[in-house]
């Protein structure tokens, strides 16, 4: 076999993985915890069809492979919850070193390229990166909503916890904010999520 076609069948072998890592998240219709492969494939979807809401035009191609990839250095650094600050300190450095094993299994030119649309996400700079960004955030929170809100209240999450994550929202959606924010207040009223110091951003 090519030795280039080996490499990337591996890679594809390798990010099979993917479906193995479990998030907090669960379904809706309160069904079992998510798997990463399929929060990336449901936010590339929502990506797509939400694509008007974006404050800026994007390359809507550029958006979803960065959807679908964004996640994949977890297949060695494991899932990090958003509201677990001992696992987040040591986020960076746990994903850092699974990006260079786990892209460099491809041939080097995908390797740098994938490597690229990884580290653009990484530093929210670019539009695409911003709405990209803001899908990360809005695909769980609906999804949370739609089971009552019940993540949120067994990690005992407050408000101004979720506030402050969906700063991010704003940034790449205004629009997706504005529905964040009634989501949140909704979720307090609920009593899903504490009234924390914060009502928002």
């Amino acid at each position: 076999m090519d030795e280039r076609i080996k490499k990337q069948i591996d890679f594809a072998l390798e990010i099979d993985k993917e479906k193995n890592i479990f998030r907090q998240t669960h379904l809706s219709g309160h069904g079992r915890n998510e798997n990463d492969a399929e929060h990336a494939w449901h936010m590339a979807v929502m990506a797509y069809l939400l694509k008007e809401y974006s404050d800026e035009p994007v390359d809507i191609s550029r958006v979803m492979i960065m959807c679908l990839i964004h996640d994949l250095v977890e297949i060695d650094a494991g899932d990090t919850y958003a509201y677990d600050p001992e696992a987040k300190a040591t986020q960076k450095e746990r994903e850092e070193a699974a990006r260079e094993r786990i892209f460099s299994i491809l041939p080097d030119d995908q390797r740098d390229e994938l490597m690229g649309i990884f580290d653009e996400f990484e530093a929210a700079e670019t539009k695409e990166a911003r709405f990209v960004r803001a899908m990360d955030n809005f695909q769980p929170l609906i999804l949370n909503d739609s089971n009552g809100g019940s993540d949120w209240a067994e990690h005992g999450v407050d408000a101004s916890m979720v506030y402050k994550r969906q700063g991010a929202t704003a940034k790449g959606s205004r629009i997706l904010y504005e529905i964040t924010d009634r989501i949140i207040k909704e979720n307090i009223k609920r009593g899903s999520l504490k009234q924390g110091p914060q009502e928002e951003i």
